[in-house]
């Protein structure tokens, strides 16, 4: 029962993808987000599941939608969030939704793709703590995951390689379709208020569109921080150069995806940004030079709301229940 719920999302998304495709586009530099095309849906509820799943962290507590959390924008809300043994996290967590469009994953890209992502939360010992080689224990000594795991990768014998997998067919669903911005880039000029038009106009010309651009208005560069001005943060985060090496790197982050960005406060990798119009205030400053009037960052912040799409309606999984032989977690050592 449950594959042919799935099966049937799946088609369902790929016949409003099909729909969408005939609908005209204005020529903007942001595009619209196209909702998910899943492949594999027994695949994308396996991964749902571990998304879900505390049993993947050493406490037991923490999972996936904890500093990811599905129902507050793919974020948790923090400046930087809180890992295992109450261990503040260096950067703050940025959302997922709509992270299978970015170039790369982290704030220093550090990882390719949203698999090679995936497995390093799981044993960072500031997040979730767990060794990959006791994750995998933990799931196989589950034998509802072990009957999971053989229907949809044909071996019974799990690894973290199918683990990460899954995880990122589930990540690739967390897409965000049909926010008032795409409505008006669609045609529908009753989408937006002149007040939010007017903001995305400044948006446009003050320049943000040469970072912020694509689907995901976003995520698609490394960019310095403090291009102007230099930028002043108690931050141990270095950017790029933590990846390669480079000095020249040195403050270089990952364009943020702008998509649901009113969800997704506080701002910036460390968190300090509290509010959207404290984020448009500095970057005026720090990257354009630009001294924005109250009156333009509330035109901006106004064009910024039009970005908000539409969540995907997510049921909570049922997890298998642990067995005898499944070790457990300890959330006090």
């Amino acid at each position: 029962m449950m594959k042919l719920k799935a099966t049937s999302v799946a088609v369902a998304l790929v016949v409003a993808g099909s729909a969408w495709a005939a609908v005209a586009v204005r020529d903007e530099p942001i595009k619209p987000i196209e909702p998910a095309k899943v492949e594999n849906a027994a695949k994308v509820e396996l991964g749902k599941k571990l998304w879900f799943e505390p049993r993947l962290s050493m406490s037991g507590i923490i999972s996936c939608n904890t500093c990811h959390n599905l129902s507050m924008g793919g974020t948790d809300n923090l400046k930087t969030s809180i890992g295992h043994g109450w261990k503040a996290g260096p950067v703050n967590s940025p959302t997922v939704y709509n992270s299978s469009l970015a170039i790369a994953q982290f704030w220093d890209g550090r990882a390719a793709d949203l698999k090679e992502q995936a497995g390093g939360p799981i044993q960072a010992g500031v997040e979730m703590n767990m060794p990959h080689t006791l994750a995998v224990g933990i799931l196989q000594s589950i034998p509802g995951y072990v009957e999971e795991f053989e229907s949809v990768y044909g071996k019974n014998k799990i690894d973290i390689d199918m683990i990460t997998d899954s995880i990122a067919e589930f990540e690739k669903t967390l897409v965000t379709p049909d926010s008032r911005f795409d409505k008006w880039l669609r045609g529908d000029d009753k989408a937006l208020s002149e007040k939010e038009l007017a903001g995305y106009t400044l948006f446009k010309e003050s320049g943000c569109v040469a970072c912020h651009n694509g689907p995901a208005a976003g995520g698609t560069s490394f960019q310095r921080m403090g291009v102007v001005e230099p930028y002043k943060s108690s931050s141990p985060a270095e950017g790029r150069s933590a990846v390669t090496g480079a000095d020249a790197d040195r403050f270089n982050f990952k364009v943020p995806t702008l998509r649901n960005v009113a969800l997704t406060y506080p701002y910036f990798h460390d968190g300090e940004a509290a509010t959207l119009e404290q984020a448009v205030d500095a970057m005026g400053r720090l990257q354009l030079g630009r001294t924005y009037s109250k009156d333009e960052i509330g035109q901006i912040v106004a064009f910024l709301k039009t970005l908000t799409g539409e969540l995907p309606q997510i049921a909570m999984p049922v997890l298998p229940p642990s067995s005898n032989a499944t070790p457990r977690p300890d959330p006090f050592k």
